[in-house]
């Protein structure tokens, strides 16, 4: 089946790991959503509090914060109202007994009832191990819930900017994401003019994580790397 209208995707719900995955992989989905008055619902299973590995714990919980008033600006970019955070420890997902989050996750799906869930695919767009528990834990979440969602993954698109930056920054050393013929291409959206400076101003928002590689590669440079978010099936 493929998506071609915002409209067709109802409620959404978004389940990710850490703040900023929801803004670079969905932030156009989102808002786009939202702008045409449909729910969205956003599930982070992290604060992001292990950026740093080499961080104490004081700094970790500092970081925390940061990041937790970093998103909340990025949501009213995005124009995101409904979040759930999942308080789970960063970089150790994969440690945690599943039972916990699924069972969550499950009791989440059952009171929101979304139409479609945006989450990672089983690469984890980078290979992140965090990013793969979070489809694990999606996937048996749906399973038991008493909802039937599409479920879409974000995969790659071919663009020569996607594995230039890759190369530079090391960004796909634990595995890149999922590259998809366009005829396997279930929702594409491309980001110009309003949309796209949105977008922007609700990624710099996160300044703790995304001023670092904007002012590495340039604004315009960033712009054209984000402009454009593509889903697909589970495979």
């Amino acid at each position: 089946m493929r998506t071609t209208q915002i409209s067709d995707l109802g409620t959404v719900m978004s389940i990710w790991a850490h703040p900023d995955d929801e803004t670079y992989l969905a932030g156009g989905v989102m808002a786009a959503v939202r702008d045409a008055g449909g729910r969205v619902v956003c599930v982070t299973a992290s604060r992001g509090e292990a950026a740093d590995e080499n961080a104490t714990a004081a700094e970790r919980s500092e970081l925390a914060l940061v990041r937790t008033g970093e998103l909340e600006k990025a949501f009213i970019e995005l124009g995101v109202q409904e979040h759930h955070w999942l308080d789970l420890p960063d970089g150790s997902l994969a440690a945690i007994d599943e039972s916990g989050p699924v069972g969550r996750l499950t009791t989440l799906l059952d009171d929101v009832s979304p139409d479609t869930v945006l989450t990672f695919g089983p690469d984890g767009v980078t290979g992140h191990p965090d990013h793969r528990t979070v489809n694990r834990w999606v996937r048996l979440a749906v399973d038991r819930s008493s909802t039937c969602p599409r479920i879409l993954h974000p995969v790659g698109t071919g663009r020569g900017i996607e594995f230039d930056l890759a190369r530079e920054f090391d960004m796909w050393a634990l595995g890149g994401p999922r590259q998809c013929p366009e005829e396997m291409v279930a929702l594409r959206i491309d980001l110009d003019g309003a949309e796209l400076d949105r977008k922007v101003r609700a990624l710099l928002a996160q300044r703790s994580q995304t001023a670092d590689l904007a002012a590495a590669i340039g604004l315009e440079r960033y712009r054209t790397w984000v402009s454009v978010e593509t889903y697909a099936h589970p495979a």
